[in-house]
């Protein structure tokens, strides 16, 4: 199966992004744990963060093929039983970033973590845990995973394609331990958050790990980080009615795309079908009349 996807939707091999300063914050906690707003105020400690969205929106999608493929080798194998990622294909992937948030760094906090010794880890949680279950399952499932038509339109856009193979297929199953990424995130999500809050603690020397959440504000971020403390309120983003518009976003050029590939099938299909019938009528072989269908659609 992995090889015939690899036939079908294969992109040229992105060009390997260059790490111009030290990973400096990676942040662990899971999606929909004030993830972006986290971002933000990296970014406005003079940080470049690498989040969950910048995946989404790469313009090469060969980047998100290869997220996907890190996250297949993750939870679904390799032949020597064994998974690392070095700091090279880590920087292959996330370029200058200085931290990295969300969907890379939970779906291989350990592996990031092991890769830059010298960052430090936050762990971002959402101190109810029944609101970010309920924040997860009316986002990742019922804005990504349940939508019928990107189910079917991935299979006609590599970038699409790569995508549900990296959060539906891969990423949130594997994750969150589930067959299936419905199960995977509603049966399982509360006491997977649990379990994977308790292995980053367990995991990251306490020096080194800083736990938060988006109530806590500023200054323990900013005393973690050692940066003075803005002036202005902490930015609190990507409430659910936001999420559903950078879905939007992420989604509707691709639709664009997947929809003209398959209005191209449909028509292609249909001049080779009309092809071998008018030859089999007319007593002769199917590609003397390709010349005459050739003539019609130039």
């Amino acid at each position: 199966m992995e090889s015939i996807k690899e036939a079908l939707y294969h992109l040229p091999k992105p060009p390997a992004r260059t790490r111009t300063k030290p990973m400096q914050v990676i942040c662990v906690g899971l999606p929909r744990s004030a993830t972006e707003s986290l971002s933000v105020a990296l970014q406005k400690l003079g940080l470049t963060p690498y989040h969950g969205w910048d995946i989404s929106f790469e313009e090469n999608a060969g980047y998100i093929e290869g997220w996907a493929k890190l996250a297949r080798a993750k939870w679904h194998g390799k032949e020597d039983g064994e998974f690392r990622v070095s700091r090279g294909e880590f920087d292959a992937q996330l370029g200058h970033c200085d931290a990295v948030v969300d969907t890379a760094a939970s779906f291989f906090a350990t592996e990031l973590v092991e890769a830059y010794p010298e960052a430090l880890v936050i762990l971002n949680t959402r101190k109810d845990l029944d609101a970010w279950h309920r924040s997860a399952v009316k986002t990742l499932l019922n804005e990504i995973a349940d939508r019928w038509f990107l189910w079917v339109m991935r299979f006609f856009c590599a970038d699409l394609f790569w995508l549900w193979e990296l959060y539906v297929i891969h990423g949130y199953p594997g994750l969150f331990r589930g067959k299936t990424v419905r199960t995977a995130i509603a049966s399982n999500g509360k006491w997977v958050y649990r379990e994977y809050c308790a292995m980053i603690r367990g995991s990251v020397p306490p020096e080194r790990l800083l736990e938060w959440s988006v109530e806590d504000g500023w200054k323990p971020l900013c005393e973690f980080l050692q940066k003075d403390v803005p002036v202005e309120a902490f930015p609190k983003t990507n409430d659910p009615a936001k999420f559903a518009v950078n879905v939007e976003r992420v989604l509707k050029p691709r639709y664009m795309r997947a929809f003209r590939n398959l209005v191209l099938m449909v028509s292609s299909t249909t001049v080779l079908t009309t092809a071998i019938v008018l030859g089999v009528r007319g007593g002769g072989m199917p590609w003397q009349t390709m010349t005459s269908i050739r003539g019609l659609l130039s």
